[in-house]
């Protein structure tokens, strides 16, 4: 099933007074696997009526099979009640099978569709949110929901339908010593219900408690946490922070799991204790004249009620994991219900063929536009030419990447449009998008996989001739041929086994594979030495040659040949023009070049 197909399942249903319903979630979830849940709950209804047989067919052999001394019926009863005991095992494993199908089923559809939603969520969503938050929704809540989902509907269909066979069995043999079975049923499931609201809210605690665990170590054990870590001396610090958040989750888990045990051991005791005070009910009874109730009839109605006795602690049990189970689920809903703030308009464009033109029309934009704060950026105005380049500089702050940002939809304008070949952003389709617009940006990502995997992520069907093409266009080239496992090397987490400038050119490889007509590149060589930033400006060169290129400058040395160069000052262009007219000119562009060079000559 594909994720899209995923959509209708998780939009919440409405009540009356307009509020979602998470129950009703919940059922839809099984929806898809509905027939095999049918057969589930046939097993489950012939599993409940093979069981109810079994004492009628040991009153038949204590009452009429051993008193009249008939052998033969005594043989067919007693083979009678091994075949059901083999039918309920058989039953039991088909059950088993199918239900942890489906319930591992349901688990893989939220996961994937949690997954993708997250990937349809914009950049802003990633700013805000710790890496272990996000990781713990997919792996800790969902994986919590494991036991619900997978054996809960069977347990509850399982056991009702024993409970109600039992309860019609009990009635059949004898209606008074039923009433005394059930007398106390209600108050054991009013005592259930409020043990299960009590653990749902501790639940909530416990979730969002690992979440925070999971986030500290995701932080702090990642390859930049430990060199934080170590080269500021906190290594024993940030230990002791994790045994205060795991203190914290193991108070929760005893409140957790000792919440309500009293009381439903109560239960368990006042159940055990029932065949003793229906024997006693039978014997008084008798003993004051009323009607007798024979050995076979008694003791068949006990086994019934411990055969009741079992599903019913089981059905309290079960309910108790439901509504255990609903703060996991609720967290979940929150995540599918998360707003997507950037989404591909219906009827939007593909294009065929992109020349690569850019333009700034009016642009305004703001991270959070209702806050009434200023916004980022302010009526930018500028066209880039198909093949042609823009140099974009400014102090920090003053919204550089943030102008980069908006070509590839990473936000969206707050007013005005982006627009490539005349097309607003907007609207084109994703891919085209994706197709159309390369960026290369300071902080280059690298999967722990190896050098080729991670250069055909961006072009998976790229044979190895086309991947020496665009390393050696890179030049990177040499340098893994160099590696004792070449191309199979695995470049570590986050590409820590590359220095920074093999991690750009690496980058830069990827993207010439990708082969976009528009090129970004924001700072990709501010954090390098000079040495090393000339190795990777050479491969920028070769990837911009024939594309649109817009280039975020810290070090101006880079951008003297761009077409355009425009000044940004708190989000507004309040320069434009070539290099040697904007140093003419003697504006604030100027004045960067004279920074740029004074630190140039004062480094050592």
């Amino acid at each position: 099933m594909r994720p899209d197909d995923l959509t209708d399942r998780w939009t919440p249903p409405k009540k009356k007074s307009g509020k979602p319903t998470d129950v009703h979630r919940i059922i839809r979830l099984f929806r898809p696997y509905r027939g095999r849940l049918a057969v589930v709950g046939l097993l489950v209804a012939l599993s409940s009526l093979v069981s109810v047989a079994s004492p009628f067919l040991l009153r038949a052999i204590l009452d009429t099979a051993i008193p009249q001394g008939r052998t033969g019926l005594l043989s067919l009863l007693v083979l009678g009640m091994i075949a059901t005991a083999v039918a309920n095992g058989v039953f039991g494993v088909l059950q088993t099978l199918i239900s942890t199908t489906v319930g591992q089923r349901v688990m893989h559809d939220l996961r994937t569709a949690v997954y993708a939603r997250l990937q349809r969520m914009s950049l802003a969503f990633f700013t805000r949110t710790r890496t272990g938050e996000v990781q713990s929704r997919i792996a800790n809540d969902i994986g919590g929901m494991q036991a619900t989902v997978t054996s809960t509907a069977t347990s509850l269909v399982s056991n009702a339908t024993s409970v109600i066979a039992s309860i019609v069995a009990m009635a059949a043999l004898d209606w008074r010593l039923t009433i005394v079975s059930l007398v106390l049923l209600p108050a054991f499931v009013w005592t259930a219900r409020r043990v299960g609201r009590e653990r749902k809210k501790i639940a909530t605690e416990r979730q969002k408690q690992m979440a925070s665990m999971s986030a500290i170590v995701t932080e702090s054990l990642s390859v930049s946490g430990i060199l934080l870590g170590r080269t500021m001396g906190r290594a024993d610090s940030l230990t002791r922070d994790f045994s205060t958040e795991s203190e914290r989750l193991v108070d929760l888990e005893v409140r957790s799991n000792m919440q309500g045990r009293w009381r439903m051991a109560v239960i368990g005791i006042v159940m055990s204790a029932m065949p003793a005070l229906l024997y006693w009910a039978a014997g008084l009874a008798t003993g004051h004249g009323g009607p007798a109730v024979s050995i076979g009839t008694l003791v068949a109605f006990v086994s019934l009620q411990q055969g009741l006795f079992r599903p019913t602690i089981s059905l309290l049990a079960t309910g108790v994991q439901v509504q255990t189970s609903l703060a996991l689920f609720q967290r979940i809903f929150e995540y599918l219900d998360l707003p997507i703030d950037i989404t591909e308009r219906p009827g939007a464009r593909a294009l065929d063929t992109v020349r690569g033109e850019v333009a700034f029309e009016g642009v305004d934009f703001s991270y959070d536009p209702g806050a009434g704060t200023d916004p980022t950026l302010r009526g930018i105005d500028v066209t880039v030419p198909a093949g042609g380049s823009l140099a974009v500089v400014g102090a920090t702050g003053s919204g550089k990447s943030t102008l980069s940002y908006l070509v590839p939809r990473l936000y969206d304008v707050t007013a005005g449009r982006v627009a490539i070949d005349g097309t607003d952003v907007r609207d084109l389709t994703f891919d085209t998008l994706a197709a159309a617009v390369g960026v290369v940006s300071q902080e280059t990502y690298l999967f722990h996989a190896s050098v080729a995997e991670n250069l055909r992520f961006a072009k998976p069907d790229a044979t190895d001739d086309e991947i020496h093409a665009a390393a050696k266009a890179a030049q990177i080239h040499d340098h893994i041929t160099g590696l004792p496992d070449g191309y199979d090397t695995m470049v570590g987490e986050r590409g820590y086994r590359f220095s920074g400038g093999e991690k750009q050119r690496l980058a830069i490889a990827r993207t010439i594979l990708r082969d976009p007509p528009v090129l970004i590149l924001d700072e990709a060589t501010s954090a390098l030495d000079t040495r090393t930033e000339q190795a990777v400006q050479d491969a920028i060169d070769t990837l911009s040659a024939g594309r649109t290129t817009i280039t975020i400058a810290h070090r101006l040395s880079t951008i003297r040949d761009a077409d355009l160069i425009v000044v940004l000052d708190a989000g507004r262009i309040v320069e434009r023009g070539t290099h040697d007219e904007l140093l003419a000119a003697d504006g604030r562009y100027a004045a960067l070049v004279r920074r740029d060079a004074h630190m140039a000559t004062s480094a050592p």
